[in-house]
């Protein structure tokens, strides 16, 4: 296996699996409530965003450069205060990498805090925002406003020979051959976005077992119907990263959803289900469970920049 070094900034490395030790300790010490922040979700996306990561003192810097969207900066994670830090690498980003409108992207609100009076120009992203739920709703689906959800899952339950089982190593690589056939099914190599989903899908299932994921796999006939993947983003609360299912089966996206929540998540309070970029069948679907609260996210810049 490479052995990771820790690499300061202004030096960067491409993340890789042996650096998730020294990432995920410098995220569990900020312990954050967005949903990018855990080293699966960095790891998996790592060839999308093109993701490389360095350090600057206690902080852990990811720097981006995805194509076609330019150099930019995750926030910055570790100890406030982080507004001096930003600033520096707003001005580097301009200096080394000729960006025009250095920015920092899908800050928290924590940061924003931290931004003080003036000098930054900073907007709310809402297509980033992560929709938060409660886990005994998930599991539960009680009340009239979850009355149509609880009924696809009975219909489903009673209607078909199902079975439900945690992912480990073995079942992880039969869902990397279910995930081919869902691409066909969605015709992913037409769409880019569904293309790189797939990818980063595929690092998820193919390095599950060095990875902190929990999953969880639905089987209707001894066949895969549906597969989730999480972890834990806080004590209180999970985020699921991946969730796929057969679209020939209309309640397996309900079932799934229910079945991991109850077998991987009872003991949480919240789940996350991450943000819906603005897609608006992915939106509509997101609100259809009804989220206890949105997870704000912004983009910094320097005033001066604009």
């Amino acid at each position: 296996m490479v052995q990771s070094f820790t690499p300061v900034f202004p030096k960067f490395k491409s993340i890789g699996i042996e650096d998730k030790d020294p990432i995920q300790s410098a995220i569990d010490r900020y312990g954050p409530e967005t949903s990018e922040w855990t080293f699966t979700n960095l790891f998996i996306w790592k060839e999308y965003y093109r993701y490389a990561w360095s350090m600057q003192g206690e902080h852990l810097l990811i720097l981006s450069n995805p194509m076609g969207w330019g150099h930019y900066f995750l926030e910055p994670i570790g100890p406030a205060d982080r507004s001096g830090l930003c600033r520096e690498l707003l001005e580097w980003l301009r200096r080394e990498k000729d960006e025009r409108e250095p920015r920092i992207e899908r800050a928290d609100e924590r940061l924003v805090s931290e931004m003080g009076a003036g000098g930054f120009q900073i907007d709310p992203l809402p297509d980033h925002f992560d929709y938060v739920y409660s886990a005994h709703d998930l599991i539960e689906l009680s009340g009239r406003k979850f009355h149509r959800k609880k009924n696809h899952v009975n219909r489903f339950l009673k209607s078909h020979d199902w079975q439900y089982k945690p992912m480990d190593a073995i079942t992880a690589a039969e869902c990397l051959h279910y995930l081919h056939l869902w691409c066909d099914w969605r015709e992913c190599e037409k769409n880019p976005s569904l293309r790189a989903e797939q990818e980063a899908t595929q690092e998820s299932l193919i390095h599950f077992g060095e990875l902190a994921a929990q999953g969880g796999i639905l089987f209707t006939g001894g066949k895969i119907a549906a597969f989730s993947l999480g972890e834990r983003l806080q004590p209180s609360t999970a985020v699921i990263h991946i969730e796929k299912a057969d679209p020939r089966i209309p309640e397996a996206y309900a079932v799934i959803n229910q079945q991991f929540c109850e077998n991987a998540w009872r003991d949480c309070e919240w789940i996350n289900r991450e943000q819906d970029l603005g897609e608006p069948g992915l939106r509509k679907a997101k609100k259809s469970y009804h989220p206890a609260r949105m997870i704000k996210k912004f983009r910094i810049r320097i005033a001066s920049a604009i």
